[in-house]
């Protein structure tokens, strides 16, 4: 149960009403959607807390999300898996090829979820040693900036250079400390008293610009993918593996500031003290638990129902399909780091199906997807709320970008009315590419702006007005020509 509930850290305070109402923070409508993904998280919650003797048997509900582009698809997989702290990997279905062909095959995208889930609990197991690491890091830099001194048995504090790893600063400064006497004091001791006073300007920051050189790892230089039957880029990982381990770790000397040494030093350090054993474990039982596989385009894999035309690449289409099945309904995937049995990941696909249909799947495959959501297109109320209400509305998101230059700027109500108009329109008139919309007519909008700052306009607050909105798009939108390569 320990096990469990650090798999799970906040799902046992969320209901699916409260995945919701956080989803509800970034995306606009699709209210059906959330609700599907938000019981199939909660229901991952369940199983976890359940009986053991059924626990194996409990299977998610995966998920196909039909809709245009731009509605949200993407966003709510990738938010929920960021609300669970689950792994998540987003794959394209087209960029798989069959068993046989040269490409990926489907079993790649559990061997990459697994590498992502690797680094999120070492990144969870870094923050764990941070206080250690820490301290061992500045070590490193104090060793770095004072070399501590090597025990001599003979010799005498008369007998010491002039520059033992100390400035004569240091030493005058610390003659006013007590009954501390620099000229009677011992190579050691003095040592010892430059490096204390150096650790506390360390610590106040007061020597972050100065440069230290330090040796960082030489980059592997030129990589080769393996492409070629199934399991061949699992052999070409481990090969290289192999040879790593054979021969020694090349280094390079580096000379930087202080600030970013500590950055270096401290994944090094923080490397050590983790557990790579308990680490790679915890990883694996975190994929097989809560991973999440988002299957974007899935249309695009679907054949031809008819039956007509089966040759070229609906070959390969159905192909693809035949080897997604045994992944999604629950199989063992070999990895570098041990073997991951994908029977509780979470499968959540999407696609337009604007031209093929969700029964034009393999029955196998469909069979697999059971839940089935329904994705509304936006309406010009939906892109009103978008630039409104979401905590990443783009509006916010460029008024925080010329923050950073000194402009402070505003939207006025009328102003995102007619810009959400202008995006309903465009998108009925032209191709609905749904909420991408707003992202070319804002970057329209503003672009004149963002040219004249800081060169023209330095500072102030600048506000955007529906005269200015119009001012910006009227000729493009009534050229619809125009529109069409525009907007």
């Amino acid at each position: 149960m320990a096990n469990q509930k650090q798999l799970q850290p906040k799902l046992d305070n969320l209901t699916p009403r409260q995945i919701v109402a956080a989803l509800d923070q970034y995306i606009i409508g699709q209210h059906a959607a959330k609700k599907s993904v938000a019981i199939a998280l909660r229901n991952r919650w369940r199983r976890m807390n359940s009986d053991e003797e059924i626990r194996e048997e409990i299977v998610p509900n995966n998920i196909i999300l039909i809709g245009p582009t731009g509605v949200g698809k993407t966003e709510i997989a990738r938010r929920l898996a960021k609300l669970a702290k689950a792994p998540f990997i987003k794959v394209e279905a087209t960029k798989f090829t069959e068993v046989g062909y040269v490409g990926r095959d489907v079993e790649s995208m559990i061997r990459d979820l697994t590498e992502i889930a690797l680094n999120m609990v070492k990144l969870e197991m870094q923050q764990q040693v941070k206080p250690r690491a820490e301290e061992m890091v500045e070590e490193r830099i104090l060793d770095m900036l004072i070399p501590p001194l090597k025990k001599k048995r003979t010799g005498s504090a008369q007998s010491r250079p002039q520059n033992a790893g100390f400035n004569q600063t240091s030493v005058s400064s610390s003659a006013s400390d007590g009954n501390f006497d620099p000229v009677s004091a011992s190579d050691e001791e003095l040592n010892e008293r430059t490096r204390e006073k150096f650790r506390q300007k360390l610590k106040n920051g007061e020597l972050e610009d100065r440069k230290v050189e330090i040796d960082v790892k030489a980059g592997s230089g030129q990589t080769m993918q393996i492409f070629g039957p199934q399991g061949m880029e699992e052999m070409g990982m481990n090969l290289q593996d192999m040879l790593g381990n054979l021969m020694p770790q090349k280094t390079k000397k580096r000379q930087v500031k202080i600030s970013e040494a500590r950055e270096i030093l401290f994944q090094e350090e923080a490397e050590k003290l983790i557990d790579q054993e308990s680490a790679v474990q915890l990883a694996l039982e975190r994929v097989q638990s809560t991973g999440i596989v988002f299957l974007d385009e899935i249309d695009k894999i679907a054949g031809n129902s008819s039956g007509k035309g089966s040759g070229g690449p609906d070959v390969s289409r159905q192909g693809v399909q035949r080897d997604l099945l045994p992944i999604v309904e629950g199989s063992t995937v070999t990895t570098k780091y041990g073997m991951v049995k994908t029977d509780h990941i979470l499968f959540i696909a999407s696609g337009a199906f604007s031209v093929a249909k969700p029964s034009d799947l393999i029955p196998e495959l469909q069979g697999r997807f059971p839940i089935r959501v329904e994705m509304d297109s936006l309406n010009e109320e939906d892109f009103y709320n978008i630039l409104t209400a979401p905590q990443n509305a783009l509006t916010k998101q460029y008024a925080a970008m010329l923050s950073s230059e000194g402009i402070t700027l505003n939207f006025n109500d009328e102003a995102l009315r007619e810009i959400a108009r202008i995006a309903a329109e465009v998108n009925r008139e032209v191709e609905n590419i749904g909420a991408r919309r707003l992202h070319t007519i804002l970057s329209t909008v503003l672009e004149e702006l963002l040219y004249s700052v800081p060169d023209d306009i330095s500072s102030g607050s600048i506000d955007i007005d529906k005269s200015y909105v119009a001012k910006q798009l009227d000729h493009i939108v009534k050229n619809k020509d125009m529109s069409q390569y525009i907007l």
